[in-house]
């Protein structure tokens, strides 16, 4: 098992633990918290490349960023090259320090569109793209795909083999097929499979709930560093833990911390989106921050009503300071 430095193309990283690039999840305030617990590349929400190329406000929104929020990773989708090549070079020009290119997107709006995991049922198309995108950008190239298909049809081998071809620097396999979704276990045996092809590094993903969960992905299938995706959700902590030291050794968080961070990512909501807007987006990380907790269910019931600040911080350590009695 190996955590440490890692690079991917001229980017230079700190561990190889990484934070998944999640729909709804990934703003920079999530990013932050990452990065405070040590998670060394972090990536945006995945973005249009239409909404980028046709300069829509929403779509340049995701590109909001700081000067902590470094290395930045900065994920994209879309079906036509050239499309793809130009939000990539706007992506480049705006201080992203990597692009990833979404090839396994499961949700059927973007399968429509024919982005996404659609790609992997295109090899060819995928090369096209590709080649075009690294010949617009000088800055670090990745894509992020799925097993396959279906599972008749895993061809993650043969997506990755055409990846590190066209000049892509690194490959994020989430080895679940599209008709899985996010339901059954990931493959991690398929991770194994694509590391014995590739000289470019390869970045496992799927099921990283635990620390334990990390080095078991790291051990058994080889890969070079590890993306944490929902098993950071309401548990931005799960970098240090992973980090820290060896299995089970770190009790990380406390109540009392917990209650530490659940305020400061309430500040940083409210910081950016305003009372109103704020409290209403933080309510699924309260969902997570208390999940699996005793008397969580009762709890989230009651706060869910709850719109001013001072309200929800007394909540909160009404009932935490009740779990630790």
């Amino acid at each position: 098992m190996y955590l440490g430095k890692m690079h991917i193309g001229t980017l230079s990283l700190a561990n190889n633990i990484f934070l998944a690039p999640m729909a709804g999840i990934t703003d920079l305030i999530f990013r932050t918290l990452a990065r405070e617990f040590g998670a060394s590349l972090c990536f945006t929400e995945m973005i249009s490349a239409n909404g980028l190329v046709r300069k829509t406000e929403r779509s340049y929104h995701y590109l909001d960023s700081s000067d902590h929020d470094r290395p930045l990773g900065v994920q994209i989708f879309g079906s036509d090259p050239d499309i793809l090549s130009e939000a990539a070079r706007i992506v480049a020009e705006r201080g992203a320090d990597l692009v990833d290119i979404n090839m396994g997107c499961p949700v059927k709006k973007v399968l429509k569109a024919g982005s996404g995991a659609f790609l992997m049922k295109e090899p060819e198309e995928v090369s096209r793209i590709l080649k075009k995108v690294r010949s617009a950008i000088s800055i670090p190239l990745t894509i992020k795909i799925r097993s396959g298909w279906q599972k008749v049809g895993i061809n993650a081998e043969d997506i990755a083999e055409r990846a590190q071809d066209c000049g892509v620097d690194a490959v994020i396999l989430h080895p679940r097929t599209v008709e899985q979704g996010f339901s059954g276990a990931a493959d991690w045996g398929l991770i194994r499979r694509v590391r014995d092809r590739l000289q470019i590094p390869l970045i496992g993903s799927g099921d990283i709930r635990t620390p334990e969960d990390a080095f078991r992905m790291i051990d058994e299938s080889g890969c070079n560093g590890v993306m944490v995706g929902r098993g950071s959700l309401g548990r931005p902590w799960i970098f240090k833990k992973i980090l820290d030291s060896s299995p089970g050794s770190s009790h990380f968080p406390s109540l009392a911390e917990r209650e530490v961070i659940i305020g400061r990512h309430l500040d940083m909501m409210l910081g950016v989106y305003g009372e109103a807007i704020g409290m209403k987006k933080f309510r699924k990380h309260l969902l997570w921050y208390t999940k699996g907790l005793k008397g969580g269910t009762q709890f989230r019931q009651s706060a869910v009503s709850i719109v001013d600040k001072r309200a929800m911080l007394d909540a909160v350590h009404t009932y935490l300071r009740s779990l630790a009695q």
